[in-house]
């Protein structure tokens, strides 16, 4: 049931971003702004951050950021590391996916062991193939959309890694997203592992950046 929200949410996504007049950047992907109707079908909310661009543009210029931090992408940020564009919403996307196959969970974002990071964990645990199993896994250890068992936990793991590559240009679009998890497990490729991930620019909670966006978020919430 997770695996079948999962994708749901990333139709949507791909809808804002090719399925209208205009392209809708949400802005704000994260569990709490995917609703589920009767049927479990997510639905996106909560557009008060979105921002609309033609759709013979590819980036668009922000004034300030915007975001939940932890879930928002780097270049929202740090504008030295990529325009504005569509693949934010890939990367939250690719942090949600995170979030829903449970790999995220006791992992601190940043800390003096890159192992610990939880992105590097992930890439060296598949690297490895070792996997990726955890707590929820073993509950739920059914290998089927309808859990979050071995093979589908990895696969939202591994295209979830594609998705919070740092550099924007580097992420797939939406349309390839979906491919990617209607696709068999053993048919898709881990990334390369980056030998930075910025993450003291982007993801220290002592920097000024982190500290500027937590304020941003307070006084939009």
């Amino acid at each position: 049931m997770k695996f079948k929200i999962a994708v749901g949410a990333a139709r949507g996504i791909e809808y804002l971003h090719g399925g209208c007049d205009m392209k809708i950047l949400h802005l704000d992907i994260k569990p709490h702004n995917i609703l589920l109707d009767e049927n479990f079908v997510p639905k996106i909310s909560d557009f008060g951050l979105a921002k609309l661009y033609p759709t013979d543009k590819d980036t668009v210029t922000l004034t300030t950021a915007r975001g939940t931090v932890g879930l928002v992408a780097p270049e929202i940020i740090d504008t030295r590391i990529g325009r504005v564009s569509h693949k934010a919403d890939v990367y939250s996307f690719g942090m949600l996916l995170m979030e829903i196959a449970g790999v995220n969970k006791g992992m601190t974002r940043n800390t003096n062991n890159s192992s610990q990071y939880f992105p590097y964990w992930v890439y060296d645990r598949l690297n490895r193939g070792k996997g990726i199993e955890n707590a929820r896994a073993k509950i739920n250890n059914v290998d089927d959309e309808n859990g979050i068992g071995k093979s589908i936990q990895e696969k939202m793991a591994i295209v979830g890694l594609w998705c919070i590559r740092t550099n924007p240009d580097e992420r797939p679009p939406m349309s390839k997203v979906l491919e990617m998890l209607e696709a068999r497990v053993g048919d898709l490729k881990v990334p390369d592992r980056p030998g930075s991930m910025n993450v003291d620019q982007s993801w220290d909670e002592n920097s000024t950046a982190f500290a500027s966006l937590r304020s941003i978020e307070i006084s939009i919430a």
